[in-house]
């Protein structure tokens, strides 16, 4: 039965308030001040959804305001002190900086402190945003993206419409613009119908956790940025952590760990957590606190797995299509200038005597940018470390450096991440720590911290394609990996002792990370859109 809804028409549509969809809408506007154009975010806020480390590179937001030093984001901290450690159990070791990660003229910032300023930026100009209006379908008419439908609220967990039911907007645009970020719900669904993954690398993946911290002043260096590989994770392992100092008393801490890894019984949440017990790191965060957590996943596949980015009637940017450059540990400045390219190449359709369905002056224009040439260059170093190791893959990283330049004649290949996992019997387990509540927490204790909140009486936006398939897979064959790999406590395994083991789901944990998305060894989790303004409401900082 189709579902009347009220449409509003625009010129652009943009889904996805991060820094690829903000930069896309103040470019827009710069270039065609009378289009109407239309931002919405899921998020209960612009950036509330927003997390990242974060250092940030300005060449494109030089580009896109030109005086922003003028009027800052707020907690915008230059970059001072690099330093690039290698890690055992108890020693730290400076290693040389590789050129990628030298951030002289970069900034430490709160990435969701510049979304919230870019926004104020963009609807200055005249762009309407709508956030708390998650979209959760795209309108496909005659093989051409028209929109999509947005704000459907108030269905119970039954699939009853309640008693505060709205059936949601259609929103149609000429052009619409997917920037949802990492592992999209709705950019999943358009590689499938238009086929854009055909013929390029898988994408692979890490997760990103991070925390904030408030340290005494006298501990507090602005500006540092200090960067380990090494323990506690294995040299088979790929990963990393990062501390960046920024604002008076501020300490962004996080660790990345690669989705490729093998062994089922690795939680990433706790080799965080077992991280910052290590002498260096502990005596930086001594007599501190934490005062927020989240996590989200990451694109790592950069050149090799950048999709076919246009399709009729829109065009994908940013985290969405997978613009990081994994040595420089950034992705900032390509996802902006993705988002103002494809700007650029709507405002030329906008103003022709006939409107193309299809973008093709984006992604042209995007292969003769610096986008391209930064992320061909490096292309060989992630892949590098999933072929060779820790040890292997840093030669290969230095080879590409400072030997080829990267202009070897060889493009190393990727994976499929959820692919990689060995059974449970044939790998080791892990052993963890106990928490000590001062510088290691629980998962629990750290989503409270991420203000997550869903409404209780609505679908699952976690849902097992098979539910069959759990215990036979899942949990049988690798030991429900799920309950692990997930930095939320979403996925638990109960009634094993009693011999009748299912698999419980608590979405309401849910802090939108998608790793469940991604690392589900047969791709039986489908992570949906929930209601908007549902998830994490990060504060600003992080």
């Amino acid at each position: 039965m189709s579902v009347e809804r009220e449409a509003m028409e625009f010129d652009v549509l943009i889904v996805g308030g991060g820094p690829a969809g903000l930069a896309a809408a103040i470019r827009l506007k710069q270039l065609a001040p009378d289009a109407s154009v239309c931002l919405v975010e899921k998020g209960s806020e612009i950036g509330a959804h927003i997390l990242s480390g974060a250092v940030l590179e300005p060449r494109a937001l030089d580009e896109l305001i030109p005086d922003w030093r003028d009027d800052p984001p707020a907690l915008a901290t230059p970059a001072r002190d690099d330093r690039f450690m290698f890690l055992t159990e108890t020693k730290a070791y400076k290693l040389p900086t590789p050129p990628q990660m030298n951030n002289h003229g970069n900034y430490i910032v709160s990435l969701g402190n510049v979304c919230r300023w870019l926004g104020a930026k963009a609807e200055a100009l005249g762009v309407e945003i709508y956030p708390g209006f998650a979209a959760s379908e795209t309108i496909i008419e005659d093989g051409q993206v028209r929109g999509v439908v947005a704000g459907v609220m108030g269905i119970g967990k039954d699939g009853e419409e309640g008693p505060n039911y709205q059936p949601g907007m259609e929103l149609r645009a000429s052009y619409t613009l997917f920037g949802e970020g990492c592992r999209g719900s709705l950019t999943k669904k358009l590689f499938e119908t238009y086929s854009l993954r055909e013929g390029v690398q898988p994408q692979t993946f890490g997760l990103g956790m991070k925390e904030l911290w408030e340290i005494p002043k006298e501990k507090h260096t602005p500006g540092l940025i200090w960067h380990s590989v090494g323990w506690p994770v294995k040299s088979d392992t790929y990963g990393g952590s990062w501390l960046y100092m920024l604002g008076d008393n501020l300490v962004s801490i996080g660790f990345v760990v690669g989705l490729d890894y093998g062994n089922p019984w690795l939680s990433p949440f706790d080799e965080f957590q077992r991280f910052k017990h290590h002498p260096a790191v502990a005596a930086m965060l001594e007599g501190g606190k934490r005062i927020a957590y989240g996590a989200r996943a990451l694109n790592e596949g950069g050149f090799q797995s950048i999709p076919k980015l246009v399709f009729p009637g829109g065009a994908i940017i940013g985290d969405s299509a997978g613009f990081l450059n994994v040595p420089k540990i950034k992705g900032t400045h390509t996802a902006m200038k993705s988002g103002m390219l494809a700007a650029e190449a709507i405002a030329a359709a906008l103003t022709a005597e006939e409107r193309a369905p299809v973008l093709e002056a984006y992604p042209t224009s995007l292969k003769a940018s610096w986008v391209w040439s930064e992320l061909e260059g490096v292309r060989n170093i992630r892949p590098g470390f999933a072929k060779f190791g820790l040890w292997g893959g840093m030669i290969n990283a230095a080879l590409e450096t400072y030997i080829t330049r990267g202009k070897s004649p060889w493009t190393l290949a990727h994976h499929d991440d959820h692919a990689q996992l060995k059974k449970a019997a044939d790998a080791p387990k892990i052993a963890y720590p106990k928490p000590d509540g001062v510088l290691s927490f629980d998962r629990l204790s750290s989503v409270f911290l991420s203000n997550t909140n869903h409404e209780e009486d609505q679908p699952a936006h976690l849902k097992l394609k098979d539910p069959s398939r759990w215990k036979a897979v899942n949990f049988d064959t690798f030991g429900s990996p799920e309950s692990r790999y997930c930095p939320a406590g979403v996925y638990e395994a109960v009634g094993v002792e009693e011999g009748q083991p299912r698999l419980q789901i608590n979405a309401q944990n849910c802090v939108h990370c998608k790793t469940c998305d991604i690392k589900d060894p047969t791709q039986n989790i489908d992570w949906c859109t929930p209601e908007g303004a549902g998830g994490p409401n990060y504060i600003g900082g992080m």
